[in-house]
């Protein structure tokens, strides 16, 4: 018998100018990411990719991401 697999979700930044690049992070539904739980090299590209949307990485999508 097959079980569903939980559905969780990433925050997507797409690089602007090279294809297939760009960073992603765990988030809720709502695309709120826990600061907490991330370590620091992962927050430091956390924040990293807010502040340079729209230099350098298009605007963050909210994707899901079944778990394996």
């Amino acid at each position: 018998m097959h079980t569903p697999t939980p559905t969780q979700y990433e925050l997507r930044f797409q690089s602007l100018f090279h294809s297939g690049r760009g960073f992603s992070f765990p988030c809720d539904s709502e695309g709120h990411v826990d600061l907490d739980g991330l370590g620091d090299s992962v927050r430091e590209s956390y924040l990293y990719a807010r502040a340079v949307v729209g230099r350098e990485l298009a605007a963050p999508a909210i994707l899901p991401c079944t778990l394996h």
